[in-house]
């Protein structure tokens, strides 16, 4: 599902709950790349408030890619909530110092990480964002977000695979040594992390023990 393409007025600020949004900066020619994900740690649609109620527009196509439940407050509401004094207007600004870490991250990883150390990153954003240690995402739906060639993250998940780290059948990932994943990622990973904790009071929830939980999206 698409909640918004470049170029269009925001009407409503989501919260994601259970649910993944992921932020595409698109090209004239139709392609692009993830530049950053949402979860139930931030909201999308920060225009809202840092451009004002009669001129936030959106600078990227929103679309969700792990189904799931959001709340949903209208731009002008949460416009206005803003402008008011209060402890709102400085977790908000906080949170998109934060936002901001991570679109910066993610692209200095992109143009200077290996794919396998990206998608390594990839899968551990949402792990943090998520219950359980299963996700579905196709091969091509996982380069399409990179922006790679759909045969390097092929190669990249089955090396990924052997090593024990992850189990991939039917578009189904399901993390089987966090840990070691961890490990294999880019230091953006860590980056990106912290400075969610620093700015935004949100620690990420850390890899639980027990038993992997099934998950299943439409």
């Amino acid at each position: 599902m698409v909640l918004s393409e470049p170029g269009e007025q925001i009407s409503h600020v989501y919260f994601p709950t259970s649910s993944i949004l992921s932020m595409l900066s698109v090209l004239e020619n139709g392609t692009g790349a993830e530049i950053a994900i949402v979860g139930n740690e931030g909201l999308v649609g920060i225009a809202s408030f840092l451009e004002g109620a009669d001129s936030a527009g959106s600078c990227y196509r929103v679309e969700v890619t792990m189904a799931g439940h959001a709340c949903r407050v209208p731009e002008k509401v949460l416009g206005e909530a803003f402008n008011g004094a209060g402890e709102l207007r400085h977790e908000l600004l906080r949170y998109t110092q934060a936002f901001i870490t991570q679109i910066a991250q993610t692209a200095v990883c992109n143009r200077h990480h290996r794919i396998e150390a990206q998608i390594c990153r990839w899968l551990l954003l949402r792990l943090d964002r998520m219950d359980g240690y299963a996700l579905r995402a196709t091969h091509e739906q996982i380069a399409n977000l990179l922006g790679v060639r759909r045969e390097g993250v092929t190669g990249a998940a089955r090396h990924l695979q052997e090593c024990g780290l992850i189990r991939y059948n039917h578009g189904q990932i399901v993390v089987l040594d966090r840990p070691g994943l961890e490990q294999r990622a880019c230091e953006c990973y860590g980056a990106i992390k912290k400075e969610y904790a620093r700015l935004a009071g949100t620690a990420l929830r850390t890899a639980r023990t027990g038993a992997i939980t099934p998950f299943s999206s439409r």
